[in-house]
């Protein structure tokens, strides 16, 4: 027997497969796993292939007018029972077609540390903002951590957990597209094709590595989950006209009684607006609550971002923003129907119809922003639905203001305050003048999760 990393390997006698079987040498405990694996072409265990494409460079492993018209309600399969109970052991089918699919399990012994700077780098960082509160976001620490070169095994790593709240971390990297994200099923899991589906889980980490991660015309959709974290990868591209469609248009999407997010450090993108078949970059409805959206970058979209669905769906709130650049949108950067909305240190250029839209009784707190080159960047708009805001810090650079009608008013030309807002966590502000600089060097895929030290 060939003894790799620990493990114990023997190759399998099954006609249709070259798997190769390795069980952990010494005794059994939640760190070691009888699983299946390639053999390996290297003096380890694992093997990550490193595709080409991805038109970013990382530094290291981790690397027509819109008039805010209500959104469609997106179609859904029916929920299905989902079974809590831990198995025994996963089944050496379920494994083969993880060793088929792309994903490799990281196998440490009891006492190991990470064996890889991308391993000790993913568990860097601790979420921000609101996502602190309602007993924090974690998404998968404590558990263990795959490596997925596919959608299909992205699905495939949730749905070979015990259960769904089995706490699990997946590295990503390479190009996920339609032609490599199927659907797979399993009682930890509620999946489907053409999506990244995030669907009744929870404490789930999706984090870039490596050469970069990008999701390629494929969204991805959060329901009914909490304690998820997606960090450094790049969403581009999806439609909910044309071809191909996913997750309605939106890059990033979450509804129906979802908690604790924490988005951090992604580049969503578009390439223009409803007409040309794209919807949000990052929208919320249905009773979403405690996310945080931090040191990302929105840009080439009609539509960045709702929360809630239309002016009845106010039951989403305690949004965090902080950090973000978003440049060349039309609206919704982001539209507010009620709730709470936190506003901070985000870099703002090129809002070409309006910005930050609160309405229907919502509050946003806006500190610290910079506002350059853009109209109407914050007011209610398209509605006589009344929202609120405290500002404060803000620099407005370059930027136009329309006059107020009974849908529209814009908070400028000398936007003041008309509500108050208690912030509940801890954080430091940037100095608006400086909020430019700091997000053209943090905000995006690729930056190595930098954050603000204070500077210019």
């Amino acid at each position: 027997m060939q003894v790799l990393e620990g493990l114990r390997c023997r190759s399998s006698k099954a006609k249709t497969s070259s798997t190769a079987i390795c069980l952990a040498v010494g005794p059994l405990n939640r760190h070691t796993r009888q699983v299946a694996v390639p053999p390996p072409a290297l003096p380890g265990i694992l093997d990550y292939p490193r595709p080409g494409g991805n038109p970013r460079r990382h530094r290291d492993d981790y690397g027509t007018r819109d008039k805010d018209a209500r959104d469609p309600t997106m179609n859904r399969e029916p929920t299905m029972s989902r079974a809590r109970s831990g198995r025994l052991q996963v089944t050496l089918a379920a494994l083969a077609v993880t060793a088929a699919s792309g994903t490799a399990l990281t196998l440490p012994r009891a006492s190991a540390q990470p064996t890889t700077p991308a391993a000790a780098t993913a568990a860097a960082g601790s979420a921000t903002g609101y996502a602190t509160q309602n007993g924090g976001t974690t998404g998968g620490a404590g558990g263990k951590t795959v490596r997925a070169t596919t959608g299909t095994a992205i699905h495939t790593a949730l749905c070979t957990r015990a259960a769904d709240d089995t706490p699990i971390t997946i590295e990503v990297e390479g190009t996920i597209k339609h032609s490599n994200t199927t659907k797979v099923s399993g009682d930890s899991c509620n999946t489907a094709a053409g999506v990244i589906e995030l669907k009744q889980i929870s404490n789930v980490t999706i984090i870039g590595v490596g050469s970069g991660a990008v999701f390629d015309q494929l969204g991805i959709h959060i329901r009914d989950s909490s304690n998820i974290i997606i960090r450094n990868v790049t969403v581009k591209n999806v439609k909910k006209s044309g071809s191909p469609t996913s997750n309605g248009g939106d890059a990033i999407g979450m509804e129906s009684d979802v908690r604790n997010v924490w988005v951090d450090h992604t580049t969503l993108e578009a390439s223009g607006g409803e007409s040309e078949g794209y919807d949000g970059l990052f929208d919320m409805k249905n009773n979403t609550q405690y996310v945080t959206l931090s040191y990302s970058i929105l840009r080439n979209s009609g539509r960045g971002g709702l929360v809630g669905s239309s002016e009845s769906d106010v039951s989403n709130s305690y949004i965090t923003y902080d950090h973000n650049k978003y440049e060349n949108i039309d609206s919704r950067t982001p539209l507010l129907r009620g709730g709470t909305a936190h506003i901070y240190n985000n870099y703002y250029t090129g809002l070409n119809e309006s910005g930050i839209n609160s309405r229907a009784g919502a509050k946003a707190r806006v500190d610290n922003n910079y506002f350059k080159n853009s109209k109407d960047v914050l007011g209610t708009f398209y509605t006589d639905a009344a929202g609120y805001w405290q500002v404060s810090g803000n620099t407005f650079d370059s930027v136009t203001w329309s006059p107020a009608d009974d849908e529209y008013n814009p908070a400028g030309p000398n936007p003041t305050s008309n509500t108050t807002v208690s912030i509940p966590y801890a954080h430091s502000l940037d100095k608006a003048a400086c909020v430019p600089n700091i997000v053209a060097r943090t905000a995006g895929a690729g930056t190595g999760l930098a954050v603000s030290d204070g500077t210019c």
